[in-house]
């Protein structure tokens, strides 16, 4: 029997490799496969709404079942900033070394270090749409300990948990965190599904 094929709309190597991990029951193909190197927008003010965004630009241009995610770090300290802006918080071209220091030097020493992590995922399949979200919930870290992983993990403990995200084995990370809740609903969906 055929695996059933999504794109999954990113151009992380993390993001794909780390999801791909998950859902070994399905072909999952980039947007690089699918000779896709448009800058897709993400312009919505929501999570969710930039998920939609996204999957919604290849379903309408390549007519293919697709997911995509869009996900933010909600510090509570910061009104849940950066949140959409996770990306992009220190500035268009800036990498994820900027953004976790206009991170800690926005924190300075606030007591309240409660943060989560969001992400939201749009799937599009067979002329349907569907919203999942997974949340892991923590505290931001005063420096960065770890190198593994990417984006804000060096300064993200999971509540619960002595290390940061970028101190965890790719498997044990994904069994709890954000992106990893939000996938494991989309996959027990998808397995109903087919």
């Amino acid at each position: 029997m055929s695996k059933l094929k999504l794109v999954f709309a990113t151009n992380n190597k993390n993001k794909l490799e780390e999801v791909k991990a998950m859902l070994t029951n399905f072909e999952i193909v980039s947007l690089a496969e699918i000779n896709c190197f448009d800058d897709i927008p993400e312009t919505a003010t929501s999570l969710e709404g930039n998920a939609i965004l996204k999957a919604d630009y290849i379903t309408k241009k390549y007519g293919l079942n697709c997911f995509a995610d869009d996900t933010g770090l909600e510090v509570e300290a910061l009104n849940n900033a950066p949140g959409v802006y996770s990306a992009r918080y220190a500035g268009e071209t800036c990498n994820s070394e900027d953004n976790i220091l206009k991170l800690l030097s926005e924190m300075g020493e606030t007591l309240n270090r409660n943060a989560q992590f969001r992400t939201a995922i749009a799937l599009n399949i067979e002329g349907k749409q569907f919203v999942f979200e997974g949340i892991c919930k923590g505290e931001i870290l005063k420096n960065k300990q770890g190198s593994s992983g990417f984006g804000y993990d060096p300064v993200f403990r999971p509540k619960g948990f002595k290390k940061s995200f970028a101190e965890m084995e790719m498997t044990e990370k994904g069994s709890i965190s954000h992106r990893g809740k939000a996938i494991e609903k989309l996959v027990t969906f998808l397995n109903s599904y087919s």
